[in-house]
């Protein structure tokens, strides 16, 4: 396993389509521990692959729970309901946080990472992160979305 590089605001990949995984082979389940990896390196909740620079539809979540990081390989959103004004922020754009409408709850297909299909239904923080997750699968970013004004930039403090 190994820490992947992010990429950043500004990066072209980022605005970019991933594409379908066809075979869920050695590569890819490297690739997803990678994922798994980085993301707790820099305390996500979230990652897509094409934030590590592959424009691969995977995407990890953790909420950090006892059920331990979900794997999505070519997730797909059934169906969303209601909505939700939170708090959001990426490990794209490192320190920047702001408020952003996402369903309250969504239904997601997706194939695991041992090639099985799964449905989920989620709601509050596990459907923000498919939401925010299945985005950057379509080259959107929250960025793009936030609610005027509401843009905070917040400095982290260096540790020593």
């Amino acid at each position: 396993m190994a820490i992947r590089n992010l990429r950043y605001e500004g990066d072209e990949i980022l605005k970019k389509k991933s594409r379908e995984v066809e075979i869920i082979d050695e590569k890819i389940q490297t690739l997803i521990d990678d994922m798994i990896e980085t993301m707790h390196k820099y305390n996500g909740v979230g990652l897509a692959a094409v934030q590590v620079g592959i424009l691969k539809r995977i995407v990890v979540i953790d909420l950090y729970d006892d059920k331990g990081p979900i794997v999505l390989i070519n997730p797909v959103m059934i169906k969303t309901k209601g909505e939700q004004e939170v708090e959001e922020g990426c490990l794209s754009f490192p320190n920047q946080f702001a408020k952003i409408k996402r369903p309250a709850e969504v239904v997601a297909e997706y194939t695991d990472r041992k090639g099985n299909r799964v449905r989920v239904k989620a709601k509050e923080l596990l459907a923000q992160a498919i939401s925010h997750e299945l985005d950057h699968l379509e080259g959107e970013l929250f960025i793009d979305k936030i609610i005027p004004g509401t843009l905070e930039y917040i400095e982290q403090e260096n540790e020593n």
